[in-house]
This record gives structure tokens, sequence and C-alpha cells, in this order.
């Protein structure tokens, strides 16, 4: 997936209120910028760390600004645009990039499903198959080779993962797709340092049926593009020793 418009190179001043973030471009002009990630952006915030925005092009938008790539202290790219996973699946789908979720005929997105109105975010259908229900998950947190998720504590993310399991029990297929926002890793497991409940509801899920993918991505400043299939590590309890535990949903926000 391409970038409408070129992307402006900056330095992060602070990430604050979740949302919004002080950026300050090469001339000197300190914007703020929209932040399209919930998350707590572990080692991808860090003041001073390189950064790329896009200028939406709507002067009606209260920040027009938005957040798109940060570069770690390690010199890593990481697309922290959340709402764009999505979208790279669904391009991956169309375009035969991720074979585990091919020969469907129709892909809808945003639709209503099980008891907890919920909305899938991709249901796949075809007339002779059973239906294919995929919550995709933005990943961009790491430790070495290993990327994990979540980065912060997710009651959200835990129900899905009921969700996608009452899919399999009515006879569904339900996937849980990690859209790994970066190159530098091999493979990606549960963030369980930071939301053990999490990661012993993923597991309960892959037992009922649940399927996991995860795909890493290219990431350049023209663009964002699923590459190739991950090892996904969800056996056993991880921790991952050189990552504090976080003690808050959003550490350092103030």
């Amino acid at each position: 997936m391409r970038f409408a418009t070129p992307l402006v190179e900056g330095e992060l001043i602070r990430r604050y209120k979740r949302f919004l973030a002080d950026v300050r471009l090469p001339d000197g002009e300190v914007i703020t910028a929209h932040t399209p990630n919930t998350g707590s952006m572990l080692g991808c915030a860090e003041p001073g760390s390189r950064v790329w925005i896009r200028d939406s092009g709507n002067p009606k938008r209260k920040y027009p600004w938005s957040w798109e790539i940060s570069e770690t202290a390690g010199g890593v790219k990481v697309g922290i645009n959340t709402l764009l996973s999505n979208h790279l699946v669904r391009e991956g789908i169309e375009t035969g990039a991720i074979p585990e979720l091919g020969g469907y005929d129709a892909i809808r997105s945003e639709v209503s499903y099980g008891s907890g109105r919920s909305r899938i975010d991709l249901l796949l259908e075809k007339e002779d198959r059973p239906n294919c229900y995929v919550e995709v998950k933005n990943v961009t947190a790491a430790e070495g080779a290993v990327a994990f998720f979540p980065d912060a504590p997710t009651l959200r993310g835990i129900k899905h993962l009921h969700e996608l399991m009452e899919m399999v029990k009515q006879g569904n297929r339900a996937v849980l797709f990690f859209c790994v926002q970066r190159a530098d890793v091999r493979a990606v497991r549960p963030a369980d340092h930071i939301d053990p409940e999490y990661g012993r509801m993923l597991r309960e899920a892959v037992a009922s049926g649940v399927e996991i993918i995860a795909y890493q991505t290219s990431i350049s400043i023209q663009e964002i593009r699923l590459i190739a299939p991950l090892e996904t590590k969800v056996s056993g309890f991880c921790r991952l020793a050189s990552t504090a535990d976080t003690g808050s949903n959003f550490p350092g926000l103030p």
C-alpha cells in the first residue's frame, strides 16, 4: 500500500493524551499531529526519535497531520498507524499475498457479529465454504527478533478472542491475524509480561480451533506492504527478561 501523499520527517517531542503528538519539523516549526494508535507504543514513542507524518489535506480536521512511522533507537522503521493493518491484510488477500486466506469470493469489512455486538475486521465468504472471521491486530512492540502483542493490557482484545471462539463453535472459521508493522523480527508471541490474562485466553482460543496467522511488513516512507509469514509462539508462558513491567495501560503518558 503506497502512501497517497508524501511523508514528512520530523523529531518527536512528546506523545500525550494518547492521541496527540508534538513533532518538530526540519525548519523548526512544531506541529501537533494525530496519533492513530491506542496502545502504549512501547519502544516507538521515545522523545527525540525520528518520525514521519502525513498531511491529510483535510482543512476541516482539528489536527490535519497524522503520525505514520516511527524509528526505534536501533534504527528500525515501525508503522504505528493501527488503521492501516486492516487495509494491508485486505490488500494481501485480494492480491493473493496471503494464501492461507485465499479462495473466497467476497470480503466484507466491519460486519457486526457475536453476542457482544462486536464488529469483525474482515469477513470472508464463499457459498460452499464456512464463513471466515478475521480479527486483525497491529503489532509494533518487539524484544530482539521476537514481536509481542499486546503492548498494554487489553480487555477489548480478550473480548475479541471470546467472540472468535464462539464463531468456531458455530461451525465457522476464525482467524486472529497479527500484522507486524516492522521488518526486523522472526516470530510473534503473546506478551505475558504485560497482559498474562490475554496470553492465557489466546492459548485457550487456539486450543478451541481459532487459527493464528502472522505476517511481517516492509516499511519505507513511500509504502508499507506485507512481505512474509512469521512463526507464532503461543505454547507455554513467556516472560521477556529485559522488558520491564509496564505498570499501567499507557506508561509514560500524562
